[in-house]
């Protein structure tokens, strides 16, 4: 007879195993493949932290990693105000609500790659309906993701629109969450609407906000698939996150240790930030 004290840890075991499996070995091969490299015999040798010395004086790689930056510090606050943004417009139980949060939501159904295959169509300069209906209204075709000014501000419409939906399930359960004694007793206190999302809505909503902020920096980071189809790292390297240089150094250049290396980077910028946003959005109590 299995004690009840193991019990809770027999139904986590399966979610434990894949975390194990699937996040934390994954991991550890990394960190130990990024201090290796390929002798020009081909084989696997230890190489120390060789590579790690080359990407700091790789001005490709701080440019990416510039990039990465700059694409993170715009779409994270950018997705979880638009996504705050609609969780807060369907909330209300009004006529055919259900019909715009199906709309809203429709984009998770629709895979990254095609996502961009479908918008590389839409965008299109000469045969996309963008392009045809602002030449319509006289402001003229722009070359989106194919101009170097434009290309990484295109990325991040896309991956707002596919993401924006998705978080706001989290806010809109958030919202639903917080009784609504609450907000009656102020408003029977003389609370205006606006201070009730001020000084009632919003600080209730800091802890789904520091979820959805904390696990959508960590998918940006990792922001892949959109650049690979539709610009490949360019214009003129506008778009070169560090994902794609990951990808370029192991099945471009066949450096496996080099791109190891980059990811085991980009971990250790995901850690940080995440511990940070982490920090700034806890409660003054929880600072206490």
């Amino acid at each position: 007879m299995i004690s009840s004290r193991w019990t809770p840890y027999l139904f986590l075991a399966p979610a434990l195993a894949g975390l194990l499996i699937f996040r934390l070995i994954p991991i550890v091969v990394a960190a130990g493949g990024s201090l290796t490299g390929v002798s020009l015999m081909g084989d696997m040798r230890f190489v120390g932290l060789e590579n790690f010395e080359y990407l700091m004086t790789d001005p490709e790689f701080w440019s990416s990693l510039n990039i990465t930056l700059l694409f993170n510090v715009i779409i994270n606050p950018l997705q979880l105000a638009v996504a705050f943004g609609l969780a807060l417009l369907v909330f209300r139980p009004l006529r055919g609500v259900w019909l715009y949060r199906t709309l809203l939501v429709l984009p998770m159904a629709v895979s990254t790659g095609i996502s961009a295959v479908l918008f590389g169509l839409f965008l299109d300069g000469n045969l996309g309906p963008l392009n045809g209906f602002l030449e319509w209204i006289g402001i003229g075709a722009q070359p989106f993701h194919r101009s170097a000014d434009q290309a990484l501000y295109t990325l991040i419409g896309i991956a707002t629109w596919k993401g924006a939906g998705y978080w706001m399930l989290f806010l809109l359960a958030g919202l639903y969450s917080i009784p609504s004694t609450v907000h009656e007793a102020a408003a029977i206190d003389g609370a205006s609407a606006w201070q009730r999302f001020r000084h009632v809505t919003l600080p209730l909503m800091r802890k789904p906000m520091a979820f959805v902020l904390v696990a959508d920096t960590a998918i940006n980071f990792l922001f892949f698939a959109p650049v690979y189809i539709l610009t490949s790292g360019g214009p003129s390297g506008s778009t070169s996150v560090l994902m794609f240089q990951a990808y370029r150094a192991a099945f471009t250049f066949s450096d496996i240790g080099r791109s190891l290396a980059v990811s085991t980077i980009l971990l250790a910028i995901i850690l940080v930030i995440v511990v940070l946003e982490f920090r700034l959005l806890r409660s003054p109590e929880e600072r206490a």
